[in-house]
């Protein structure tokens, strides 16, 4: 496929490290932004480190670790005790009037959780941290995947606007040669005005292309956050990938959302021990010194208390907990199996893309431009008449489009293919 010329674009951006590298957007922001420098395009290895970095989903899974991590800590304390002053035999009648006959008892109180309550509590806990932390990278993985989707998107416009441009030149130049043939009554007016309008609708679909750039532009920026994008379109060099070998190797085996699948197991599991153990009675110990006023005299007084777990046990709540576990087991099973099959459909899409890529460009497209030419030298000679001409042109417009749409359609199922299987860009790595 030729290379086409690129409409006029003044603004161009590059993201660039001063350094250090960006740590995982899931354990926190340690990195340092982005510093943006005009003047270099857009790669996607640069979009994926915008959305990396500053994505408002990513930051928001990130923050809830932060969360469930607190909670964890939270789970993890102690009971505090309690400290407690009792005064009785006071202000009654006849000789209990008045302090002379009143006891006053100081007691402290600490209630001490059976079976391992706590810890068992705080496990759980830390489980559905590293739950909330492999949900982070599975969201991460599919914003990264929409902003791949999104970078080709755009490539694809962008291509399509060059193709459009130059599409509307040749009808400019079609247009001429009609001219003077009708100058030299070899032809009739009317089709001077056709081709008039064959070129204005040309031109008006050249504006058209270039406003969806604009738009795909933003809709690219949106993933990171921005409402005005900086950026303009990246060049139309980046637009082909690797081929299908690059990405067979590998599987699903480090799929976020296996990862999603066994901590979610792990904490229902842990949540379930939890709740066995919640029906436990706990101890209350309690201890203190007691004052007896009308002799002065002191005594020390210690009890034990115990809940009788006569009616709660907890034993619903243990239920469903081994239900949600029973559950999440079963949940894992099934995305594995999803993703296996996603897998290899998505090898055969690839397979059928890149055969059709390659079908359009050796010879649809070919043929389609050496048709136009021939035609339009033939119209020049007065061999052929005008609808020919414009026929074998828009035989060349459906050729270069369908070569473009086939190239993003590869672009694309090759990106959901790689994220698959966790292959580059996807692998994490900030080039």
């Amino acid at each position: 496929m030729s290379k086409f010329k690129q409409g006029a674009l003044c603004v161009l951006i590059a993201t660039a490290f001063s350094g250090a590298a960006i740590a995982a957007p899931c354990d926190g922001p340690t990195g340092r932004a982005p510093v943006t420098q005009p003047g270099a395009p857009l790669t996607l290895d640069l979009a994926l480190a915008q959305v990396r970095y500053a994505a408002p989903d990513v930051r928001r899974a990130a923050l809830e670790i932060r969360a469930r991590s607190a909670d964890a800590d939270q789970a993890g304390r102690r009971l505090n005790p309690s400290i407690g002053l009792e005064v009785e035999n006071f202000s009654g009648s006849g000789a209990l009037n008045g302090f002379n006959q009143a006891e006053t008892t100081l007691t402290f109180a600490q209630t001490f959780q059976l079976g391992g309550k706590r810890t068992k509590r705080e496990r759980a806990a830390r489980a559905n941290a590293v739950l909330a932390a492999a949900e982070c990278q599975a969201i991460l993985r599919e914003v990264e995947l929409q902003a791949a989707l999104l970078f080709y998107d755009l490539l694809a416009a962008q291509e399509l606007a060059a193709f459009a441009s130059e599409s509307a030149d040749l009808a400019i130049s079609l247009f001429e040669t009609v001219g003077k043939r009708v100058e030299a009554g070899a032809a009739a007016p009317p089709e001077l005005s056709r081709a008039r309008a064959d070129a204005a609708i040309l031109r008006a679909a050249t504006l058209a292309v270039n406003a969806d750039v604009d738009q795909r532009r933003y809709d690219l920026a949106m993933l990171w956050g921005s409402a005005s994008p900086e950026f303009a379109a990246p060049r139309i060099d980046q637009a082909r990938l690797a081929g299908l070998s690059s990405a067979r190797e590998g599987g699903i085996t480090s799929h976020p959302a296996l990862a999603v699948a066994k901590a979610s197991t792990n904490a229902r599991e842990a949540e379930r021990v939890a709740a066995r153990v919640a029906g436990l009675p706990d101890l209350t110990v309690s201890a203190g010194v007691r004052q007896f006023e009308e002799t002065g005299d002191q005594a020390f007084l210690v009890s034990i208390n115990v809940p009788l777990p006569l009616f709660d046990r907890n034993q619903d709540a243990a239920r469903a907990a081994g239900y949600r576990a029973d559950a999440a087991r079963v949940s894992g099973v099934a995305i594995e199996a999803r993703l296996r099959s996603r897998q290899q459909a998505a090898i055969a899409q690839v397979r059928a893309a890149d055969a059709r890529l390659s079908l359009l460009e050796r010879e649809a497209l070919p043929a389609a431009r050496s048709a136009y030419e021939a035609s339009v030298q033939g119209y020049a000679a007065g061999r052929f008449d005008l609808t020919s001409t414009l026929d074998a042109r828009k035989g060349l417009i459906e050729a270069g489009v369908a070569v473009i749409d086939a190239n993003r359609t590869l672009n694309a199922d090759m990106m959901k293919l790689k994220s698959l299987i966790g292959a580059a860009p996807f692998d994490g790595d900030l080039q």
